[in-house]
Parts: C-alpha cells; sequence; structure tokens
C-alpha cells in the first residue's frame, strides 16, 4: 500500500475486520509504511514513562503520537520499515492466541533469513531479535478471533527515532534492522515478496494481490 498515516491504515484495519467477521472480505494482509508515529498499546495508554522525548521534541521531528488499540507497549514506526496487519479469522482450527503470535514469529524469522539472518525468539518477550537487537516487533488485537494490528520489521529504518522511546518498555536492548545486518541497502520492496511467500508458507494461504 505504500506510505499509509497510522490514523488512516488504523480506520482502515476497523473496517476490514468489520467485514470478515460479516464473512464479506477473505482473509487480507495489508502490508505498508507508515510516517513517523509513535505508538502506544494498552500497557502504555495510562503511563508514558517509556516516551522519552517531550511532545515539542516529537513534533519537532515530525513525529505524530497514537494511542494503539493492540497490546504490548510503545512502538516506534516509520520510513524504511515494513509493517504487517493481517485480518485472519482464526477460526475454527487455530483459536489460540500464543500461537498467533509464534506463527508470525516464524514468518520474519524466516524472512530475515532469506538474507543470511539467523533471527530468532528471546524466551519471556515477542518480537524476533537478532542477539539483544529487536529487529521486529509483534503487537494483536483479535476480536471475536479475529486479528488486526500485527507486526513492524525493521528493513532500512533510521534507528535514530528509537531513541524518542524505550522500545516496548525494555530495558537494556537495542534495535536493528535488515539493511544494517546484511551490510548492504535493502529496500521495503525487496522484502515484501519474501515477507508474503513466508505468510503464506506458514499460514497455509495462497496469497494474490488485490484489485483494490
Amino acid at each position: 500500500m505504500g506510505m499509509v498515516p497510522y490514523g488512516t491504515a488504523l480506520a482502515l484495519q476497523q473496517e476490514l475486520v468489520a467485514k470478515r467477521q460479516a464473512n464479506r472480505v477473505p482473509d487480507t494482509l495489508l502490508l505498508l509504511e507508515h510516517p513517523h508515529v509513535v505508538t502506544l498499546g494498552a500497557s502504555a495508554h495510562r503511563q508514558l514513562t517509556n516516551v522519552l522525548a517531550s511532545p515539542s521534541e516529537l513534533a519537532d521531528r515530525g513525529v505524530e503520537l497514537h494511542e494503539a488499540p493492540r497490546g504490548g507497549d510503545v512502538t516506534y514506526h516509520g520510513p524504511g520499515q515494513l509493517v504487517g496487519y493481517p485480518i485472519l479469522d482464526l477460526r475454527p482450527d487455530r483459536c489460540d492466541v500464543h500461537r498467533y503470535v509464534r506463527d508470525l514469529e516464524s514468518v520474519l524469522i524466516g524472512t530475515a533469513r532469506a538474507f543470511g539472518i539467523a533471527a530468532g525468539r528471546c524466551a519471556g518477550l515477542t518480537g524476533v531479535w537478532v542477539g539483544n537487537d529487536k529487529l521486529a516487533a509483534i503487537g494483536v488485537r483479535l476480536s471475536r478471533w479475529v486479528t488486526s494490528h500485527g507486526f513492524a520489521l525493521n528493513v532500512a529504518t533510521d534507528l535514530g527515532y528509537f531513541d524518542l522511546i524505550r522500545p516496548c518498555g525494555i530495558r537494556g536492548r537495542g534495535v536493528t534492522s535488515i539493511a544494517a545486518l546484511a551490510g548492504r541497502p535493502v529496500s521495503v520492496a525487496e522484502v515484501e515478496p519474501l515477507l508474503v511467500r513466508e505468510f503464506g508458507a506458514v499460514f497455509g494461504r495462497a496469497l494474490r494481490r488485490s484489485a483494490g
């Protein structure tokens, strides 16, 4: 979908979730980038302790601040980051939230592997990691077993923007990107088809590009 403002993507997800619950649309995977934005998950709504920059600092750097109706704490989205919002009906045989999150991690680990990157999980934490550094964040929402929100994979993200927050509220860890680990320029367009392939394999779906 290219570059999509966070509020626009949020409204689209809400519309698609309602249609999926009514069986008016098939399972859908939205792939896009966001302009600079910091989003606050359920763990961050009441306290902004993990937003390290002041509102004026965020504004000076062109970063919006949004509450997000998903799990997790605070995260950053921006250009060079591939964001995926799966709108999937997990019924009847995948009604397991933990399995769903692990499946998303498998998709991202397989995508990183295509670039020679040995990414993996970290015990007790969600997302995908390379050593001490987070490569991809995950924050999901389920409504009557239909999913929304999803994952953010750092492809060629300006990692300096993560200094504005404490990502996911986790201390003592860093962030990284596919381009940084591969040691060469990597575009979101290069990563997208590889991620789609992994998504189809993990979730047992044949994906086709929407005409819309």
